[in-house]
């Protein structure tokens, strides 16, 4: 684990930091050529007022980076963050919610209380980090919303994702971005799967692709009864999401 206190964070604008954004992206996912946000797009994305955060070491070259575009829906400005990478050397160090916290930091020095991201429900570190950690929301499932992706992260399943709502200014998220405790949620549902089947390893017969298929199913009729996904647990090898009424 690399020594995060020597991790500095800044946005980005000169085309040799977004070179450096797409190098780092091609590390982490392995993507084909086809599948690689391109450049151009993280210049778009610093022109129009969106957020391209990189983290850099001591020698100026890039440990991660967030990415985000501004989004409308109705009356409602919010940013839509697309992509948070970290190299393996830095990971495990806070870097990854450090460039959360400072997404967040310039959102509200803007006045901007949301921002909105996707993660995949089979990554359970994700949840537990979005939130656990951070605070946000889920209340929105969509299948395969990017289609099969060349990512061997991505197992070749549907890209099945949540879409989080991480709300700036409220109560939770303030009380964890200063480093306290949230209130439990009041826990109505759960949906839960075999963490050894998210990790790869099963044993009880199940296949990743079930396991997607049963989470897929229990989260849209959760969530159209008017729950949302607020937390995530581990108990005896199995990992719970947990639902409450969403408010």
């Amino acid at each position: 684990m690399a020594d995060n206190l020597q991790i500095s964070l800044r946005h980005c604008h000169s085309l040799a930091e977004f070179e450096q954004c797409v190098a780092v992206q091609k590390s982490v996912w392995g993507f084909a050529d086809a599948d690689l946000i391109p450049l151009r797009f993280f210049v778009v994305a610093a022109k129009i007022e969106g957020q391209v955060i990189g983290a850099f070491d001591a020698s100026g070259q890039m440990a991660g980076f967030c990415l985000a575009v501004p989004a409308l829906r109705g009356s409602t400005v919010y940013l839509h963050s697309h992509m948070l990478a970290v190299l393996p050397a830095f990971r495990r160090s806070g870097l990854g919610r450090r460039l959360k916290l400072e997404q967040r930091r310039d959102a509200l020095e803007r006045g901007i209380r949301l921002i909105e991201w996707t993660f995949d429900p089979l990554e359970w570190k994700n949840a537990r980090f979005n939130l656990n950690r951070l605070g946000a929301i889920a209340r929105r499932y969509v299948p395969n919303q990017y289609g099969i992706s060349s990512s061997p992260l991505h197992r070749g399943l549907p890209t099945d994702r949540l879409v989080v709502e991480w709300w700036l200014d409220s109560p939770c998220v303030a009380t964890l971005a200063q480093g306290g405790t949230a209130a439990p949620p009041a826990v109505q549902q759960q949906v839960t799967a075999p963490l050894d089947v998210l990790e790869g390893d099963p044993q009880t017969g199940l296949s990743i692709a079930d396991v997607q298929t049963r989470l897929r199913d229990e989260f849209q009729q959760a969530f159209a009864s008017g729950l949302a996904a607020v937390g995530f647990e581990i108990r005896n090898a199995t990992g719970s999401y947990l639902l409450a009424p969403s408010a």
